[in-house]
């Protein structure tokens, strides 16, 4: 029996997931849950062997979710309404085995996390496509580090405490940031970066 947890911030698409996958006879449903930092606490809890988190929820979008889970044995798939390139690239980059759009068959979403959970890797071919015909990033490494830093919320001040950096560091790195990608304020530049894979 292969034990998962859906997670999913729209109650109608996670109720249909629940509904459809309880019916395969080797797929147990044991959680499901409303958004990323539950479902990060439902698999320590549970420890299923597949986590099925949608990619755009509240607390943590299901990459950092499953960031953070890098270190546990169950195998995250994404799945995704707006499957944008970069975001497959910062999947791959946390480990994530599946990567489908949301319009993705049940009976085939089924034979996903049957794959996924021994131990094979399941990326659209669409989206892989895309990805491999995306921009290069722009961006330094320390750019990148601050935006990145920037999606979590944190001040500048905060930033530069938690890179060793200097504050006028620090607003210089966001300065450069926001003239490469043409972007109006750090939020929009790091959004942008985000949405590129680029962080």
């Amino acid at each position: 029996m292969i034990r998962i947890v859906i997670a999913d911030d729209e109650e109608l698409i996670r109720g249909a997931l629940v509904a459809l996958l309880s019916l395969e006879p080797d797929i147990e449903v044991i959680a499901d849950i409303g958004d990323g930092r539950a479902a990060v606490a439902a698999v320590l809890e549970h420890r299923p062997e597949v986590a099925l988190l949608d990619l755009e929820m509240p607390q943590l979008d299901g990459i950092d979710a499953a960031r953070a889970l890098r270190a546990e044995a169950t195998h995250i798939v994404i799945v995704t309404r707006h499957a944008r390139p970069g975001a497959l690239k910062r999947a791959l980059a946390a480990h994530v085995r599946g990567f489908v759009p949301k319009s993705t068959p049940a009976s085939e979403l089924a034979d996903i996390i049957r794959s996924v959970a021994s131990g094979e890797r399941y990326i659209d071919a669409r989206l892989a496509a895309a990805a491999l015909t995306e921009d290069e990033s722009p961006l330094t490494a320390r750019e990148a580090d601050v935006l990145r830093l920037t999606t979590e919320g944190l001040a500048t001040k905060d930033i530069a405490r938690s890179l060793g950096l200097a504050h006028g560091t620090v607003r210089n790195r966001l300065s450069s940031a926001i003239a490469k990608l043409h972007a109006d304020s750090r939020i929009t530049a790091a959004r942008k970066a985000r949405d590129n894979g680029w962080i």
